[in-house]
């Protein structure tokens, strides 16, 4: 007899209208028997995986970054294992993950059972994959679209990126972690969960999903072009040693800001400053290709 899985794709995500039928033949084949309720909208998303989620045995979602982050506190609630069908523009968790890109894999890798629980971010109450941040990631998250995503792919960050630069300032922000306080002046603060965000960015180049910690950086760059000398090994995560570079790990942190501030989580803008980070470890169940 197959497992039951719920299967959600957001067919707003770039790829998900054009692979849904695909993903359900092959998860078909694969012996799953799916309760398919494909939805665009995140609030009726998140109410179907709290109705149905507890009556099955998997879940399995295809998005992107943004459509897991929509439903991420609604997995959390159900804790029943979820599969990932890499369906957006940047998929950056799938790549943390190991997650092939192509969908006939990432149905494979859903049916072969492997289950890694891996750890969440969490951030004034909301939980992240990836990576929460504030500063230059909000407005360049503010300027992209889904016509842009749609368009450009992955490089609608780098395109958005450059739109905004120019225009970016520098903000005070004070850290706290450990008995410690860090007073920066910074274009953008990072808080990191996983490997990667942004397409294809790297938070650290030994951070990992799985390693119960966050990776932070503020950097505190004088020049908006300075980023772009920064750019190499800000996409390496070896950031570490550059001159205006706060690089800090722990499990908590707190930030506060002279004015309230917008948060992004996974490329959604959900929270504000003053914010509470911290670590949750191992609390989310997830189909991947390896242990």
């Amino acid at each position: 007899m197959g497992k039951e899985a719920l299967f959600l794709v957001n067919e707003r995500s770039r790829r998900g209208k054009k692979y849904r039928q695909q993903a359900i033949t092959c998860l078909q084949q694969q012996g799953f028997i799916l309760h398919d309720l494909s939805l665009s909208d995140s609030a009726q998303l998140r109410q179907s995986i709290r109705q149905q989620g507890p009556e099955v045995d998997a879940i399995i979602i295809g998005g992107g970054d943004g459509t897991l982050n929509a439903v991420v506190d609604a997995l959390v609630e159900v804790a029943r294992p979820v599969g990932i069908l890499p369906m957006g523009t940047a998929n950056d968790l799938a790549r943390t993950l190991d997650i092939p890109l192509a969908i006939p894999a990432a149905c494979e890798a859903i049916a072969r059972g492997n289950v890694r629980h891996i750890d969440l971010g969490w951030v004034n109450g909301k939980y992240f994959f990836n990576v929460a941040s504030l500063g230059l990631s909000v407005t360049i998250t503010d300027r992209l679209n889904g016509a842009s995503k749609q368009r450009w792919g992955i490089f609608a960050y780098a395109i958005a990126a450059l739109q905004v630069l120019a225009t970016s300032r520098l903000f005070t922000a004070e850290i706290r972690t450990q008995g410690r306080s860090y007073s920066v002046k910074t274009i953008q603060i990072a808080v990191g969960n996983g490997r990667y965000y942004g397409g294809g960015m790297t938070i650290a180049h030994d951070a990992a999903i799985d390693d119960c910690r966050l990776d932070l950086y503020s950097l505190g760059l004088q020049k908006w072009w300075q980023i772009l000398a920064l750019f190499p090994t800000l996409r390496q995560g070896r950031y570490h040693a550059w001159p205006g570079v706060l690089s800090l790990n722990g499990t908590e942190f707190e930030v506060y800001t002279r004015h309230r501030l917008p948060i992004n989580t996974d490329g959604e803008i959900t929270v504000n400053t003053p914010a509470h980070f911290q670590v949750v470890p191992q609390i989310l169940p997830i189909f991947t290709p390896h242990l």
